[in-house]
């Protein structure tokens, strides 16, 4: 007798699997200032979560076609049972180097989660429950962003940092368990599909490269070093033979003609400058929240809930007005408010009261609610119903190109502006330990330093912090300027890519 799936045990299965990724970024960045405390290596925390972005977006695309040869319900495991070891491996790390590594293994895993589970839902659902189905898994992003810096807080402040990864073991097993119970598929394996493997590790190759010359020039090689000089090379040749293979594969990973579109172009370049943003103010601002401020871990993650928050109900107004006002007005309105929280972000200074920070999280929330949706719109409706996946993907895969070089550009300016403040102001200051920067910065270590001292060590970070901000506005800034040269929504109506 044939068995039939349940659908409502396979739904909350993929519901448990969306919030055990959603989750990882916000509860790893509200963590981080306790992790480097206890692991070192403040000037390489920025790859904590550069390699998780880089290893995700690049599998994303391999896992659906894999799917499609061998079966959601494998490879859907497969995916899951590599993020649960990386993040076992994850909670074992001894040193920065270990977490690095294992955060890329975390991330090969995720890179199957979103693509499958949105996949066995549109198998298992009709048109108007797909539609609705969808719309509540994309709500768990939200939910994910108010659980995951609580979360992070409530594990740094009353166990350990190590539990906000052993935390997924259990609840992804949940997940396995319900989708092998419950989900019966009836496979038939389809004609093979080109798994564009050359686009995937020159892409790989050519971005690690290039991450590694940003976040180790001027720190462990000298800009002018054979090694950076090396590396920038291999980066270029790796991306253009990318480049090369992506405008020749039958299947590329990124469809280069799509960019021939004007109106995918920007709107792609949007969404690559405010996800350079909303990396930084993930990574980043915690470090100021914690260790400045002097708020614990939880106090932290409270801080920034009102991104989450506010994110959904921008992301709903502008769903429900778009229309009214255009698509591009609404694009408009978002990037300025992203920019206005920018600016506010960049004029704090360390008396600044934390409800100056609740206030800034507000007003990049709507923006990025505001712009993130008519943006979608755009893209889908620049192009024909037999392109529009491939819009779509196009889209996720550049927002996380853009945190991924996003954490890699601030991280790059992060650890210049640290450490040539600390050498001009700290050298010859007695009473501050010597050695690595994150081990000074240390709250508790702080705590014991004599007042002026601590005062001068927050103003060190201050400064470095302050240059991050900085450069989170201009990318806020580029990005007006990237709205302004999209066309109107009646524009892209009469101009649809054809296949």
């Amino acid at each position: 007798m044939e068995r039939t799936t349940n659908r409502r045990l396979v739904t909350l299965g993929m519901l448990v699997a969306i919030l055990l990724v959603a989750i990882d970024v916000t509860v790893v960045g509200t963590a981080m200032p306790k992790i480097v405390a206890d692991l070192g290596g403040l000037e390489s925390f920025s790859w904590v979560f550069a390699i998780y972005t880089l290893t995700t977006s690049v599998t994303t695309p391999i896992y659906g076609k894999l799917a499609d040869l061998y079966g959601r319900k494998v490879i859907f495991t497969v995916g899951v049972i590599l993020f649960l070891i990386g993040s076992a491996l994850s909670g074992l790390s001894h040193s920065m180097s270990q977490l690095i590594w294992f955060r890329g293994l975390q991330g090969i895993g995720a890179g199957a989660v979103m693509p499958l589970t949105f996949t066995i839902i549109g198998d298992l659902f009709p048109g108007e429950q797909r539609a609705r189905m969808q719309g509540l898994f994309s709500s768990i992003w939200g939910i994910a962003g108010l659980l995951g810096p609580l979360v992070g807080g409530f594990f740094v402040d009353n166990v350990t940092w190590q539990w906000i990864f052993y935390i997924n073991i259990p609840v992804g097993i949940v997940s396995l368990v319900l989708v092998w119970v419950a989900l019966h598929e009836k496979f038939e394996k389809k004609a093979r599909r080109h798994i564009d493997v050359g686009g995937a590790l020159t892409f790989t190759i050519g971005v690690s490269a290039l991450l590694y010359a940003l976040l180790n020039g001027g720190q462990k090689y000298a800009w002018d070093s054979a090694a950076i000089i090396g590396l920038f090379v291999l980066a270029v040749l790796a991306l253009a033979l990318f480049v090369w293979i992506e405008a020749r594969v039958q299947e590329p990973m990124l469809p280069l003609f799509l960019f021939k579109h004007r109106v995918i172009l920007m709107s792609n370049l949007v969404g690559f400058l405010t996800s350079c943003v909303l990396i930084g103010l993930t990574a980043y601002l915690p470090y100021w929240i914690q260790d400045i401020i002097g708020f614990s871990a939880t106090s932290s993650g409270l801080t920034l809930m009102p991104l989450s928050i506010a994110w959904p109900i921008g992301a709903t107004l502008a769903g429900r007005y778009m229309y009214r006002v255009g698509s591009k007005l609404t694009a408009v309105a978002g990037t300025l408010l992203i920019t206005a929280g920018a600016i506010w972000l960049a004029c704090i200074t360390l008396v600044s009261p934390a409800w100056m920070f609740v206030a800034v999280m507000v007003l990049s929330g709507l923006g990025m609610g505001y712009a993130t949706t008519p943006i979608t719109v755009l893209i889908q409706s620049a192009v024909g119903w037999n392109l529009r996946g491939a819009a779509t993907a196009s889209s996720t895969f550049v927002r996380s190109l853009g945190q991924t070089v996003g954490i890699a550009i601030l991280g790059t300016m992060f650890n210049q502006s640290l450490a040539s403040y600390a050498k001009a102001h700290l050298q010859h200051q007695n009473g501050i330990p010597q050695g690595d920067v994150s081990t000074v910065l240390q709250p508790a270590a702080v705590q014991r330093l004599p007042q002026n001292v601590q005062n001068l060590l927050h103003q060190v970070l201050a400064h470095g912090l302050h240059t991050v901000f900085v450069a989170m506005l201009v990318g806020a800034i580029l990005s007006v300027v990237a709205v302004a040269f999209m066309p109107l929504h009646r524009t892209i109506m009469k101009q649809q890519v054809q296949e």
